[in-house]
């Protein structure tokens, strides 16, 4: 269970998280910024970026209870959520959802650290990651569930940490053409994986399609 588990969310997590395809907007958003502070600001997402996901991971099924949402319905809903982010890597452009609208984005201004707001959320702690987190810690069983639950979970910040802290020398020999191919490859992985969601989801809410 735990290897099949851990490919499965590793995979989603790596997809919808995909430091290589913020690595572009990261560079444009400290394009104004020396070496030096460019890193400063990469520490400051991968920590945010930790926090954030340590909370949605502990605090996710409490949400879901509070607002009195199952957790199979939450499946279909959020399977739906990266079916969207999935179709618009598939055709080359950034969904709102995980990216915010363009008025959003227009209201960051250069005074202000992009750290949180928009790299850490909603780029990379978006509705489609906390859709994956949640979901795969309610599958997690066991003390080796969680296991592989913490080291995919930290095996994708580790990766974001060492691409935004190199940025500036992966970003010279990250062509467009490498990333256009990583973003639609990605795409339709995470396609697969939303609609084994929705399909799983569906069954349950509604036993005859079973």
């Amino acid at each position: 269970m735990s290897d099949g588990f851990a490919v499965s969310m590793f995979g989603a997590l790596f997809a919808v998280m995909n430091p290589f395809v913020n690595l572009p907007i990261f560079l444009s958003l400290t394009e104004d910024q020396t070496r030096s502070d460019q890193r400063k600001t990469a520490i400051q997402v991968v920590i945010y970026t930790a926090a954030c996901c340590a909370v949605v991971a502990v605090g996710g099924s409490a949400i879901l209870n509070f607002f009195d949402i199952s957790v199979d319905a939450f499946r279909v809903a959020g399977g739906l959520v990266l079916l969207q982010i999935g179709f618009h890597m598939l055709n080359g452009r950034e969904s709102p959802a995980h990216h915010g609208t363009e008025s959003e984005q227009a209201n960051v201004t250069e005074s202000e650290s992009i750290a949180f707001y928009p790299m850490t959320f909603p780029m990379l702690v978006g509705p489609g990651t906390m859709t994956t987190l949640i979901l795969f810690a309610h599958n997690a069983q066991g003390s080796t569930g969680w296991a592989a639950y913490a080291l995919c979970v930290g095996a994708v910040i580790a990766i974001l940490a060492v691409v935004l802290f190199f940025a500036g020398d992966i970003g010279q020999y990250l062509s467009r053409t490498a990333r256009t191919i990583m973003t639609r490859l990605m795409g339709m992985i995470l396609v697969a994986i939303a609609i084994g969601m929705v399909t799983a989801g569906a069954k349950v809410l509604l036993p005859g399609l079973a």
